[in-house]
């Protein structure tokens, strides 16, 4: 089962944080695997939006989502609803010394069987890239 979850420092103030990450239109500014995203509907708690993510010799993969919990500027979770994988995660911030905040964002994808068998690799190898953008996010924050 491919799970990822990593832990970094950010030199900016923890609403100012939380606000870059959950706002899903900042998603290719640091995520290297993430094509286009486009607001589909609602706000916190429900809301939907659709992503298009790099898939096998770079075709686009439906990866969309929803919002499963919204609690600013703390935590944020969400549920892939569409794509081969459906992967849960979450940020979680919490305020660090001298107004920097600390980001956890953690990855799960449940899949079994043969098609876990197939994927599982592939899926970690993602989720690995995706823990590694943490470093484009923190560079990109704190050069503003």
């Amino acid at each position: 089962m491919p799970s990822a979850s990593r832990t970094i420092a950010i030199n900016r103030p923890i609403a100012e944080v939380f606000a870059f990450v959950t706002d899903g239109a900042n998603a290719t500014k640091w995520r290297s695997g993430v094509l286009d995203t486009a607001h589909v509907s609602g706000t916190g708690v429900g809301e939907k939006w659709s992503q298009g993510v790099k898939g096998p010799g770079g075709r686009r993969i439906a990866a969309d989502y929803e919002i499963t919990a919204y609690d600013p500027p703390n935590r944020l979770s969400f549920k892939a609803v569409a794509g081969p994988v459906r992967p849960t995660g979450s940020y979680v911030l919490s305020p660090a010394s001298e107004g920097a905040t600390d980001l956890t964002f953690s990855l799960d994808a449940q899949i079994g069987g043969l098609k876990g068998l197939l994927m599982g690799g592939a899926v970690q190898k993602t989720m690995d890239a995706e823990m590694a953008a943490l470093d484009r996010l923190k560079a990109l924050l704190e050069a503003h």
